[in-house]
């Protein structure tokens, strides 16, 4: 027999990736919504507000949250370093995380069962840790867009 939960368990993950240094980013939250982007954001705007003379390119993807009134007014105030580039409808082969999530399935996550969300925690927290400390193995993925 095959044991089952009854119930899909998953962690929510933000992630954003610096293709030129092939630096990580990842946040955990309990969902995903513009409050819990918002917090995100601002953790990525700590790393890059004061960190490059040249502006930040952030490129996203069309989640809902994405378009959210509150998320965009914080583009509006951050706009003297931040550009906001919004990705096609349907198109995940130009967004540069989605081949880091596709690495984390690879490295990971791909045809395991995790009895717990704990387990699988921890095994998305060693893949991130890898690709943080050794980012040349992430470098090839983000070729296309550096």
């Amino acid at each position: 027999m095959i044991p089952v939960t009854g119930a899909r368990k998953s962690i929510k993950v933000f992630g954003a990736v610096d293709v030129f240094t092939a630096r990580f980013h990842h946040g955990w939250d309990a969902v995903f919504n513009a409050t819990t982007y918002l917090r995100f954001l601002e953790r990525l705007a700590r790393v890059y507000r004061t960190s490059r003379a040249a502006k930040v390119h952030l490129v996203q993807d069309n989640a809902s949250y994405h378009k959210d009134h509150n998320v965009w007014a914080w583009f509006h105030d951050q706009r003297q370093w931040l550009t906001v580039h919004q990705l096609p409808a349907y198109s995940p082969e130009l967004n540069a995380t989605e081949r880091l999530w596709h690495h984390t399935r690879v490295q990971g996550t791909h045809n395991r069962y995790f009895p717990t969300v704990e387990e699988l925690r921890q095994t998305l927290r060693t893949v991130f840790a890898s690709m943080t400390r050794h980012p040349a193995q992430i470098r090839g993925y983000l070729q296309p867009f550096a």
